[in-house]
């Protein structure tokens, strides 16, 4: 068994999609029709046949109160690796992006969390000076 989707509940599909292609570097996987919204699905350009991450509207409103308690209470909603988060801060910094945590050491891993513009606080992570938080 494995995981093949995860997904974040976003305020706004579109939105959310250009933030996590065009600022975040993940690419389009799939974007299908589903009456109002979309099966709308991000990959990470290293892993194309990886783990998709769903942007899932969130009009539901367990979905909604959920999202907002979480955010409210500081709760990234995801967590993703990075290679060098000294330098995604500085990248993503520069692009306008929101940290509401800057990197923080954390024994042997270093996080950041920022704001993904959708409602959502997402964590990313570099484990030691091995690299990346993987799988």
């Amino acid at each position: 068994m494995k995981i093949i989707v995860t997904s974040v509940f976003v305020d706004d599909q579109d939105k959310a999609l250009d933030f996590y292609t065009g600022v975040l570097g993940f690419q389009k996987k799939q974007d299908v029709p589903v009456g109002e919204f979309k099966w709308l699905t991000v990959v990470s350009p290293d892993a194309p046949g990886g783990t998709e991450l769903l942007l899932e509207p969130n009009d539901n409103p367990a979905a909604n109160r959920y999202q907002k308690e979480l955010f409210a209470q500081g709760i990234p909603a995801a967590m993703f690796g990075v290679d060098d988060l000294a330098a995604e801060h500085e990248r993503l910094g520069s692009l306008g992006v929101r940290f509401t945590v800057p990197p923080t050491a954390m024994g042997d891993v270093t996080v950041a969390v920022l704001d993904d513009t959708c409602g959502n606080l997402i964590q990313i992570a570099q484990k030691g000076t091995s690299g990346a938080i993987t799988a």
